[in-house]
């Protein structure tokens, strides 16, 4: 059987592909990337927009409009919150709720998806030892690998249905952390921590241990990785967390992805966020003064439900103010489920006020984002090369054009000089 994979949505979802990926080759299926040479599509979905349950929904139809004898099997989290509504498409073969290798494996083989029953490991489907093993040995096709460490979010945050999708949050054992992230470093130099709150890694499980306590864990026993932290809250990052950041001496990506949302508390406060705009103000300010050069993201919602020009004009002043190399900003959209819903009923902001709004903060943050490339210029840094080699990521996560000895080599991390050329940044390789 010859398997496509496609994924929509986060880490954490891509993550959860490559475990579908194992477990079905584990059971003899081939993995193409062709898809008019494929006899299955596996489709692991997000749901964190209107659009996101949209596009899947577009993308199944256009595969079956490709090739009617395709089986298309719908996994993920949209799959799981709105599964009637996948079943009754023509086009799909078989639903999924949820993330589940194994069920994917047993509803790719034509038969109702396999339930895991008798478990009380603590991450439903990624501790349990199928025959694609308990462990994640690569990610098919790429030079940085995903180590998830947790999944599920304690949180109730008023606008997001991934925590409806996903559950309470789960803890990986550290011990099985540090041995996937073993076996992953054999063939990524760069391992990203993935999860849905990783800054509750650790909370749930005895004895506790915190997120600090794992990435310490991991770069005394993994010492050939150099490790980068996937989103984690601003309040999250305490003071062990962010001293192991500044005296890993690069082995940590200096580069942290700390979700905003809003700059306005009434806002925030709407959208049951558990931090004030100054909270996350002055941590992000205390980060930012521990490093020459840090790479520092945000996502932003604007035109959330009641949200005024008084409102967003508090979050554009805080976006100009903090050092932001690059932010994700998204016009708010309601889903079925969550209390934002209802808000919107009540309070709603036009989408074309949303529409302009998101435009004006995404080229504040596109300015920002040139000027910090230019700083950068005439310094140096480790990459890892992605792509074809053509292309190199910085600690501070910088995407960039690669030249010099070695670029045909995927599979290694090296020094470089950053230069820019015609305002184009590139990564100038040297031996080691």
């Amino acid at each position: 059987m010859k398997v496509h994979y496609h994924t929509f949505g986060c880490k954490a979802n891509q993550y959860d592909t490559e475990r579908m990926r194992q477990e079905l080759e584990a059971r003899g299926a081939e993995t193409v990337y062709d898809r008019a040479a494929a006899d299955l599509c596996v489709v692991n979905t997000c749901t964190v927009t209107n659009q996101a349950d949209a596009g899947a929904r577009r993308f199944i139809r256009k595969v079956w409009r490709e090739n009617s004898d395709i089986r298309i099997v719908v996994a993920g989290c949209s799959a799981a919150l709105r599964a009637p509504e996948y079943r009754s498409m023509e086009e799909v073969f078989e639903v999924v709720e949820g993330h589940d290798p194994v069920a994917v494996a047993g509803a790719a083989a034509g038969g109702p998806p396999l339930a895991q029953l008798g478990t009380n490991r603590s991450l439903d489907g990624i501790d349990l030892e199928p025959v694609g093993g308990e462990i994640l040995t690569r990610r098919e096709g790429a030079t940085r690998g995903w180590l998830k460490i947790q999944d599920g979010c304690d949180r109730q945050c008023s606008f997001c249905a991934t925590r409806l999708a996903r559950g309470r949050s789960r803890s990986r054992d550290p011990s099985e952390v540090v041995r996937e992230a073993r076996s992953l470093a054999r063939r990524h130099p760069e391992l990203v921590l993935t999860g849905i709150h990783i800054g509750h890694y650790g909370r749930d499980l005895t004895p506790p241990i915190t997120l600090g306590g794992l990435l310490a864990r991991l770069l005394d026993e993994v010492p050939q990785a150099r490790f980068r932290l996937g989103s984690i809250e601003a309040t999250e990052v305490d003071e062990d967390l962010l001293d192991l950041l500044v005296r890993s001496n690069g082995r940590v990506a200096p580069h942290l992805h700390m979700p905003l949302q809003s700059g306005a508390d009434p806002v925030l406060r709407r959208m049951r966020r558990w931090h004030t705009r100054e909270m996350y103000r002055a941590r992000a300010l205390e980060i930012a003064e521990k490093f020459e050069f840090l790479g520092l993201g945000a996502d932003i919602i604007t035109g959330f439900p009641g949200e005024t020009d008084e409102d967003h004009r508090a979050t554009v002043e805080l976006v100009e103010e903090l050092p932001y190399t690059y932010v994700h900003v998204f016009p708010f959209s309601p889903r079925e489920g969550t209390v934002a819903a209802e808000l919107q009923e009540e309070m709603p902001v036009p989408q074309r006020v949303a529409g302009e709004r998101s435009k004006e903060l995404r080229d504040i943050v596109q300015a920002k984002g040139e000027a910090y490339r230019r700083r950068r210029a005439g310094t140096r840094a480790r990459v890892v090369l992605e792509g074809d080699g053509r292309y190199a990521l910085t600690e501070d996560y910088l995407r960039v054009a690669a030249t010099g000895p070695g670029a045909e080599d995927h599979r290694r991390m090296y020094g470089a000089e950053l230069v820019m050329a015609d305002g184009e940044l590139s990564a100038v390789l040297r031996s080691r």
